[in-house]
């Protein structure tokens, strides 16, 4: 027996690689002999390695401030056997840094990860930064040029030859970035059999849908089947078919998991509709927060939201103090 190898978007210090570590702590009980951390090129890489069945992989998923990390739900929609079986989450704070020995003011380029521009712009605003997307947040900060300032974990002042000049300097306080752990299908289906067999165990799954036929209504029955199933939607999302203009796949989140009963009817409804669908993942179900603003229920499921809690740039709008409808 050795090690359970791990694959990570690398180098060393990528919030993926804290993922890893997450993930390595959370499911120790399912390997004695324990986790070998490996760092990949790419996303690519990391599926590869983990459907030729060398390891399992880590792969960014969602992210709270920026949401879905679309390449990467992408490539898992096309990915031909592999599932998410478990959901890890990362803190996302950023630290500003400079190559050592570089002046920070004569930087023109700000470097990161897309999504960790994205949640730096106000750094970027008021240091008059060119945004430039790097591979991932590490790399940034390990090829950093005399002219950049870099964003990335704590991790990476520690790790690379750089110069710490702020922290936590991203936009929102609070982020956080969800992770999936990736096997074969048939695999992760016998490592859910363990927190199947708990009788309190709640269970959250991604479903791919694609109607193979349009027209009106189409979208609305096959949601209805849901609805009428009693399955809470959590979240619901289209992307585009890829060279098929105008068709698209819905992902859809819900509070159950396939091998429940009103699941498995939901899903044999969907096949006899003629439309397809796809597991994408199923995790023991995360615990959720109070939701943020005030709320209370109108008629019709209308919500009002207390002007104290709504975004900073509808302090003055028309909308303060009315009823909104989700």
């Amino acid at each position: 027996m050795s090690a359970r190898k791990l694959f990570y978007l690398g180098p060393q210090g990528t919030f993926t690689h804290q993922a890893a570590v997450n993930a390595s702590q959370a499911l120790a009980h399912l390997e004695p002999e324990g986790f070998e951390l490996v760092a990949a090129d790419d996303v690519p890489q990391i599926l590869d390695a983990a459907q030729r069945g060398e390891g399992w992989g880590v792969m960014a998923w969602e992210n709270n401030v920026e949401g879905y990390v679309v390449p990467n739900l992408d490539a898992l929609i096309d990915a031909k056997d592999l599932v998410g079986f478990a959901r890890v989450g990362v803190d996302v704070t950023f630290d500003a840094y400079v190559r050592a020995g570089s002046n920070p003011e004569d930087a023109t380029v700000a470097t990161a990860h897309a999504h960790g521009l994205a949640q730096c712009k106000r750094f970027i605003a008021e240091h008059h930064l060119e945004p430039t997307p790097a591979p991932s947040n590490a790399a940034a900060c390990r090829d950093i040029k005399a002219n950049e300032i870099a964003f990335g974990p704590s991790i990476c002042g520690e790790l690379y030859n750089v110069t710490r000049i702020g922290t936590a300097v991203q936009d929102y306080q609070g982020a956080q970035t969800d992770f999936l752990v990736l096997a074969p299908r048939k695999e992760a289906g016998k490592l859910l059999e363990q927190p199947r067999s708990q009788a309190d165990m709640e269970y959250e799954s991604v479903l791919t849908l694609i109607p193979l036929v349009t027209g009106p209504g189409v979208l609305a029955n096959l949601l209805d089947v849901f609805r009428d199933a009693g399955l809470n939607m959590t979240s619901f999302i289209s992307r585009p078919i890829k060279g098929r203009t105008g068709t698209y796949s819905f992902i859809a989140t819900l509070d159950a998991a396939p091998w429940e009963q009103r699941f498995h009817g939901a899903l044999v409804e969907i096949a006899e509709h003629g439309d397809w669908a796809k597991t994408l993942a199923v995790y023991p179900r995360r615990e959720r927060p109070n939701p943020p603003v005030t709320s209370w229920m109108l008629p019709q499921g209308g919500v009002r939201l207390d002007e104290q809690h709504l975004p900073d740039d509808w302090q003055n709008s028309e909308t303060v103090g009315k009823e909104l409808m989700w």
